[in-house]
């Protein structure tokens, strides 16, 4: 492929503005779209839209408008059926269309993964009410999991711990839906010892690599910390790649693909997988020499991969907002940067929500200990400022 190229990014949060980020350093030319003025991609990109992207006359004249060469998703809430009719134009999406059509919903990859790949998933069922939900807590039993099969970062997921809890979850996981699918998957509890994000690279010229894997720990259902690498054993992260492998190349197309998965004792089980660069991978701009950003664009644009070099023991910590703010300042980043081996990406979000991840901070040590010790060090010094 000849560069520079013109990229049209759908969605533009604190990923999608560190891809554009990798994407200029190429050359790249890029029109960052959001649902909103002001997002983090719009931030650093050439140009930027905003549209409903699951609005499928606005999505078709917005790349007509524009042309694109590839067109790269970066979040759930789009008009997929639409991707798959430029894909067949001629324009390249990224990794896929059928790859982002089927993993914008978790039922259609969970479905595909369970029953046509017969890998091991948590046991699950679908449900469209509260009553629903009821008749597949029976069948599955408690603790189970309740999640929108459209959502991101961990919107509208619970654990619920017995059948009295379920309107309660029911009611939140509608309040964490994107799109326009009222509908759930529920599953079974996993009782694992440690869930991993594997960040596969499908090459258009070459074959499929695979970062170190990274572990991460969630509250409310969305990522705050992740680590990298974990030690696990060579028989499970064998198998942990060919599940990853599998499932990637029945999707096909070449990118990034954070494919999650949990470990237990003696298994290793599907559990989610994002065709674009993950939000645990952020660890990736401390820990590689190619962070997760850089190895989407090569990936996307066919360029070679032929090492990738970690530095050794890192982690990242997330800077959250805790109320509503049209207005936000930053005080204690010095306080922050003054830790040896720490670096601060503070995303830019216009406005605050309780919860809303606004900046993250990122670090280097002799040990996995020391690194989430010094990433969650730095967080604490890093203090937001509500101006109203």
């Amino acid at each position: 492929m000849k560069l520079p190229v013109k990229i049209l990014l759908l969605g533009s949060g604190e990923l999608g503005k560190e891809f554009v980020i990798s994407a200029q350093r190429l050359g790249c030319y890029v029109i960052a779209c959001d649902s909103y003025d002001g997002a983090p991609a719009q931030q650093v990109a050439d140009e930027r839209e905003i549209l409903d992207m699951l609005d499928a006359e606005a999505l078709k004249r917005l790349i007509g408008q524009h042309a694109p060469d590839i067109i790269v998703p970066e979040i759930e809430a789009i008009r997929t059926e639409i991707l798959i009719e430029f894909e067949e134009q001629g324009i390249q999406v990224s990794p896929s269309a059928r790859a982002v059509n089927y993993t914008m919903n978790r039922d259609k990859i969970r479905d595909l993964v369970a029953d046509e790949l017969n890998i091991r998933t948590a046991r699950f069922g679908y449900a469209e009410s509260e009553a629903e939900c009821r008749e597949v807590g029976l069948q599955i039993g408690y603790p189970l999991v309740m999640k929108p099969v459209m959502s991101s970062s961990g919107k509208g997921q619970s654990t619920v711990p017995s059948a009295s809890e379920l309107p309660e979850a029911w009611a939140h996981a509608c309040s964490g839906m994107r799109g326009d699918r009222q509908r759930v998957i529920i599953e079974e509890y996993i009782a694992f010892e440690y869930e991993i994000t594997l960040m596969t690279i499908r090459q258009k010229n070459g074959e499929t690599v695979f970062c170190a894997p990274i572990a991460h720990r969630q509250e409310r259902g969305d990522y705050q910390e992740s680590w990298q690498p974990v030690a696990m054993p060579e028989t499970m992260l064998l198998e942990a790649q060919t599940i990853a492998r599998t499932v990637t190349h029945n999707l096909g197309g070449s990118g990034i693909f954070g494919v999650e998965l949990f470990v237990t004792k003696d298994e290793v089980i599907f559990s989610e997988l994002s065709p674009r660069p993950h939000d645990t991978g952020m660890v990736t701009l401390i820990s590689q020499d190619l962070s997760e950003f850089d190895l989407h664009l090569r990936a996307i644009l066919g360029l070679p991969i032929p090492l990738i070099e970690i530095y050794g023991p890192s982690a990242s910590y997330v800077i959250l907002a805790d109320r509503y703010a049209e207005h936000v300042v930053y005080e204690g980043v010095d306080r922050a940067l003054s830790l040896p081996g720490v670096d601060v990406r503070l995303f830019g979000k216009p406005v605050a929500r309780p919860y809303r991840r606004m900046g993250v901070c990122l670090a280097r040590s002799d040990s996995i200990e020391g690194a989430r010790a010094k990433a969650l060090q730095a967080s604490q010094r890093v203090q937001l400022i509500y101006l109203d």
